[in-house]
């Protein structure tokens, strides 16, 4: 955490701070941070006025190239922030002190635990009322204003806290804003950077200059890593290989199956990193949750005599329970940091690019798994029929969703059986699919379909969305209206929060049933262009799709109504285990 503090006795160089030293209106703090985050490739800030930042949103839109994505609430601010970032890299969002700091916060711990780097840019109060008795609303009643600040120093890699400013400490705030930026692209985590509201404006010479350079440092022990890896897995008669989420943080999704493909392992994709490895590729067996996985996968994974995982992340939701039949002394794990060789050496300092490209040297050609696969796999049965009328059943929806995927879509799946439903999706070469899993915040995907919309022009974006989620993020409907984005949502309308259903159930779970067609269409009111409908069996769902598919330019809207007991086998089956592990008594003390 950088603060930046100016003492009682310098309060009196004020006036000389706020000169235009250089002349010019470009040379300020609010348009140097404006001109490094198109720098790095932002060209949208998913924003929210307020108080306190109204003065920093002005100089963003006077930088060419950034636009100001205007959003309901702070909270879906950070989630489009949080899917632009898995879709472009890097993403901004830009909110106001306390009120909106504390909103967003959620959504920027949520792509913390995914590894994204967004940069989160609050408008704190003038500086002056820094180490005042002043009380401010917006705040919690107490003249201390740090409260904000401590709260995102735990879901944040950095944070700049810019407070109060004499004229030599401006000189510096260009370096810190630089630094900071680095340590999202670095780290591939949130940043927080603080600007009080009368800072935006302030000059200096040192906001024309150019970024400070940013290297990684060299990584060590590399070659020590790939010999005992490649130690290890020779002796192995039907090794494997398993892609994690991190493979993203690492930015290493092509040097695996370049691995892959010099080695001739079987691949398996975790549930949290589909759609980061290719389903088309010749020896991909499927998704491994488990006893959730795809037909043929857990025994083929299970059963290997040595497994390696490529930046792995295991929790309950992906372990369903802590159930998952593995040895790490089988086991090489991969992660961004680090390499761990059959729950004995570890090796720190490497980076997983060069580490799978060093072993794919190493290796000898090994498909016997995949063989293994190839033998045992029976392909999928006779197709799914609905007799005529029929009440829509989930598992027809989604065969006919399968059937869109084609022509470079993406797909969003929100938490609940929409994470069960598209992981059995079987994702054409240059599809796109993001889910949250590990931090499974309900309402993510609305927020989320805002901002990977927004970072694309060439996949038109798929989601699916549970009723309960959608009622949490609703709003920002309209921000996709009027950015002109031509998204397809399927809104699953079965009357309450059927994961928690099979977790724990209650008559909590149930809730009030809107008509969501019709509140997207008060959404709408007219303006942008948006198309919705309601469907309740398979013959309006095909005319629905055959129109939302020739609808190229137009936000399209389905609510999809099913029966409140339709739901997966998987999600039965993880909802039993889930429940088992969060239910188990204290240890005896």
């Amino acid at each position: 955490m950088v603060s930046m503090v100016e003492s009682e006795s310098e309060s009196g160089r004020n006036d000389t701070c706020n000169k235009d030293v250089n002349g010019s209106s470009e040379a300020t703090l609010g348009r140097h941070l404006a001109r490094r985050l198109v720098q790095v490739g932002i060209s949208d800030v998913f924003s929210v006025p307020g108080d306190f930042n109204l003065t920093l949103l002005d100089n963003l839109m006077a930088e060419p190239g950034l636009k100001l994505v205007g959003c309901c609430n702070e909270l879906n601010a950070g989630y489009a922030a949080d899917g632009y970032a898995r879709c472009h890299g890097v993403a901004a969002c830009a909110v106001t002190f306390t009120v909106g700091g504390f909103s967003v916060l959620n959504a920027i711990a949520g792509a913390y635990s995914e590894n994204l780097p967004a940069i989160c840019i609050v408008g704190a109060p003038n500086s002056n009322d820094y180490g005042s008795s002043h009380i401010l609303h917006h705040t919690i009643g107490l003249s201390d204003f740090t409260q904000e600040l401590r709260c995102f120093q735990n879901v944040t890699c950095y944070q700049v806290y810019f407070i109060l400013f004499c004229f030599f400490l401006v000189s510096n705030a260009h370096e810190t804003i630089d630094t900071a930026i680095s340590m999202a692209l670095k780290e591939t985590k949130p940043v927080y950077i603080s600007v009080c509201c009368n800072l935006p404006t302030i000059p200096h010479p040192t906001f024309s200059r150019k970024p400070v350079p940013f290297f990684l440092s060299p990584r060590m022990g590399l070659e020590a890593a790939v010999e005992a890896t490649a130690q290890f897995l020779s002796k192995a008669m039907k090794p494997v290989m398993v892609g994690g989420p991190k493979l993203r943080v690492a930015k290493a999704c092509d040097v695996f199956i370049e691995l892959a493909d010099a080695c001739g392992y079987a691949i398996a994709a975790m549930p949290s990193a589909k759609g980061l490895v290719p389903e088309h590729h010749s020896r991909f067996i499927g998704t491994y949750w488990g006893t959730v996985s795809t037909a043929y996968c857990c025994e083929i994974v299970e059963s290997a005599d040595a497994y390696l995982f490529a930046g792995p992340l295991f929790n309950d939701s992906s372990s369903v329970g802590y159930t998952l039949q593995l040895s790490k002394e089988k086991m090489v794990i991969v992660q961004p940091d680090r390499v761990v060789v059959a729950n004995g050496p570890t090796f720190g300092c490497i980076l997983v690019k060069d580490f799978l490209q060093a072993l794919a040297k190493r290796l000898l050609r090994n498909t016997t798994a995949y063989e293994n696969y190839h033998r045992i796999h029976v392909p999928d049965g006779l197709p799914l029929q609905c007799d005529p009328k029929e009440a829509l059943r989930v598992n027809i929806l989604f065969k006919h969703i399968q059937g869109m995927l084609s022509g470079d879509p993406a797909m969003i799946a929100e938490t609940g059986d929409s994470w069960f439903n598209c992981l059995k999706l079987k994702l054409p070469e240059g599809c796109g699919f993001e889910f949250q899993m590990q931090y499974a915040s309900i309402g993510w995907s609305v927020g989320a379909t805002l901002g990977y919309a927004q970072a694309t022009m060439d996949k038109r974006v798929i989601a699916c969305i549970g009723d309960g989620s959608f009622w949490v993020t609703v709003q920002d409907v309209s921000m996709m209206l009027r950015n002109g984005q031509n998204s397809i949502i399927f809104l699953i309308n079965n009357g309450g929060y059927t994961i928690e259903v099979e977790i724990h159930d209650g008559p909590y779970n149930v809730i009030k049933n809107w008509n969501y067609t019709g509140l997207v269409d008060a959404i709408h009111n007219g303006e942008g262009k948006c198309w919705t409908t309601k469907v309740q069996c398979e013959e309006e769902l095909i005319e629905a799709i055959e129109t939302a598919m020739g609808a190229k330019d137009c936000l399209c809207f389905i609510e999809v109504i099913v029966h409140k007991d339709d739901t997966s086998k998987e999600l039965l089956e993880w909802g039993a285990k889930v429940s088992a592990a969060s239910g188990r008594p204290p240890k005896p003390q």
